[in-house]
């Protein structure tokens, strides 16, 4: 699993010019599933998510997570994070998750961690989104497996 985690002021996503997502001041999260990924695999990386201290204390240094400030997340799936781009013009994809996998694991990864954050917001797998933010920082990590 791979999460491309930005520190935003506000994010939206939206599906037909349909808002099915918004947070206020929290992480935008871009969530890519690998095929070796596992529920394992998923549950540590979103533990890792929540902790990640990306949120300046009141020395202004990047001491807290999102949990400590009372954040929001708004979790993505982008299959693209999973692009092998080593060689060649074009991305390959053979690493990433079969659609069905990538689902299951993504819909796991949310419910885990609305299950501690319940105002967690999610985009819809497998849509055409339309994703807006206003990146805080801007500050942005790739976190992976």
């Amino acid at each position: 699993m791979k999460a491309l985690v930005q520190r935003v002021v506000e994010a939206r996503v939206e599906v037909d010019g349909q808002v099915v997502g918004a947070i206020s001041q929290g992480m935008l999260v871009l969530i890519g599933i690998d095929a070796h990924d596992n529920q394992d695999s998923v549950k540590k990386l979103s533990d890792k998510l929540l902790k990640y201290r990306i949120f300046a204390d009141d020395s202004g240094k990047m001491n807290l997570n999102v949990q400590q400030i009372n954040g929001q997340l708004l979790l993505v799936s982008q299959f693209t994070l999973s692009a092998d781009t080593h060689k060649g013009l074009r991305p390959g994809f053979s690493s990433a998750a079969t659609p069905e996998q990538g689902r299951e694991l993504f819909d796991y990864a949310c419910q885990y961690i609305k299950n501690q954050r319940p105002d967690t917001q999610m985009g819809v797998f497998g849509a055409d989104m339309q994703v807006f933010l206003q990146n805080d920082g801007p500050v942005t990590f790739l976190l992976e497996n």
